[in-house]
């Protein structure tokens, strides 16, 4: 496998510590050794590469950026980062983390009592046990306040009934943060695999995200006791908060992807002949790569410093929804780019773009689509929301 050295036009490496770079080329490292091998057979297959599981949990890659019960505590470029790198790969193994660290950590060591924080999260931080994030239906994507799944209390139990749709790591998951109604306030619960009454059934026929375990989930009068229930949820804006960490971490995937897709493209042109020299010496072809590396480069900047405003404690959910909107709709115009470079062999499996492409088009609509990430700014800008 070709080695990869990154894109650093503007010369960033220099602001990163020296921390912030090392998690991000061990991951780097892992991915080109370990991961990328593996792509083409899991992506034809529809399969997740389950052998790397316990590696992305030694790195500390799972809930990295939370502290404490054996989550790694890294600064949240360094964890930026490393979610770059990890969807250099592919975005189903970006997403898996995620996951587990955003939407299934976060959320218990946020809303969770020091019992369930002490239950799951070094289990979830090891990669022993896998997580899922039950909110979507299949009715509400966007407008998940209006939520049919519902949670009755009966004696030290409560009795959950609903459907989830396209959850990741749903299949494999050993327990699902589920979110349901109780009268008309959204509260959080820890839905245990083997409860009764609930089952997973996984989602066939993707065209995209085939190395991610993509799920229903079905609860019918599904009993979860009360000790799993999250006591510091607070309606659906707890939900949020979760999705606004996962949308921090996809803003710094998307850059991973365009990344792949820029380096193949360039490697590709270099050593394509055509006519009477490489297609690179084309200026059409020129022109491309020209705009993948500026829109690249841009988007570099603009999660380092969203990264920095989220350590200091002043990034808000607007600034995140920004760099999700716009660095996923820039990688997937760059993976477009690239695959039109790539000519007829960029739609076989030996080249990456065209993976990356198909991913892209799933992380465009998912954790808030493109056009909720624009109204969400435009609220902000205005003062007026144009939801309905």
């Amino acid at each position: 496998m070709r080695e990869f050295k990154g894109l650093d036009f503007y010369e960033m490496d220099g602001l990163f510590s020296e921390e912030e770079v090392m998690v991000r080329d061990t991951v780097r490292s892992f991915v080109t050794e370990k991961l990328l091998p593996l792509l083409p057979e899991c992506w034809e297959k529809g399969t997740f590469p389950k052998t790397l599981i316990r590696d992305i949990g030694e790195m500390g890659l799972m809930g990295a950026n939370l502290t404490g019960y054996g989550c790694a505590g890294m600064n949240n470029v360094a964890y930026g980062l490393a979610m770059q790198e990890l969807e250099r790969g592919d975005s189903g193994v970006r997403s898996f983390c995620s996951v587990q660290g955003a939407l299934v950590m976060y959320p218990i060591h946020t809303f969770g009592n020091e019992e369930q924080k002490q239950r799951y999260l070094p289990r979830l931080a090891e990669a022993e046990i896998i997580g899922c994030f039950g909110l979507t239906e299949p009715d509400f994507g966007s407008n998940p306040g209006g939520m049919k799944t519902r949670a009755v209390r009966k004696g030290n139990r409560w009795i959950l009934n609903g459907t989830k749709m396209w959850i990741t790591n749903g299949s494999s998951a050993d327990v699902a943060v589920v979110w349901a109604k109780v009268d008309d306030v959204v509260h959080g619960f820890l839905v245990e695999r083997g409860m009764k009454g609930f089952r997973a059934q996984e989602v066939r026929g993707k065209l995209s995200l085939r190395v991610s375990d993509t799920s229903e989930l079905i609860l019918e009068d599904c009993e979860v006791p009360e000790e799993n229930h999250l006591p510091g949820t607070d309606g659906i804006k707890s939900a949020f908060m979760c999705l606004n960490a996962a949308r921090y971490g996809i803003a710094w995937g998307a850059i991973g992807a365009a990344m792949a897709c820029y380096d193949e493209a360039l490697s590709y042109a270099r050593n394509r002949v055509q006519f009477t020299k490489p297609i690179a010496g084309y200026q059409l072809v020129q022109a491309k790569l020209v705009q993948m590396l500026t829109e690249i480069t841009k988007a570099q900047l603009l999660c380092l410093q969203l990264g920095r405003l989220k350590d200091q404690g002043k990034a808000s959910h607007v600034q995140v929804s920004m760099a999700k909107r716009n660095n996923v709709w820039e990688a997937l115009k760059i993976a477009r780019m690239a695959r039109d470079i790539l000519g007829g062999n960029g739609i076989i499996n030996e080249y990456q773009s065209m993976r990356h492409m198909c991913n892209l088009e799933t992380v465009y609509t998912y954790e808030g689509t493109h056009d909720i990430h624009t109204l969400i700014i435009g609220e902000h800008i205005t003062g007026l929301p144009a939801y309905y």
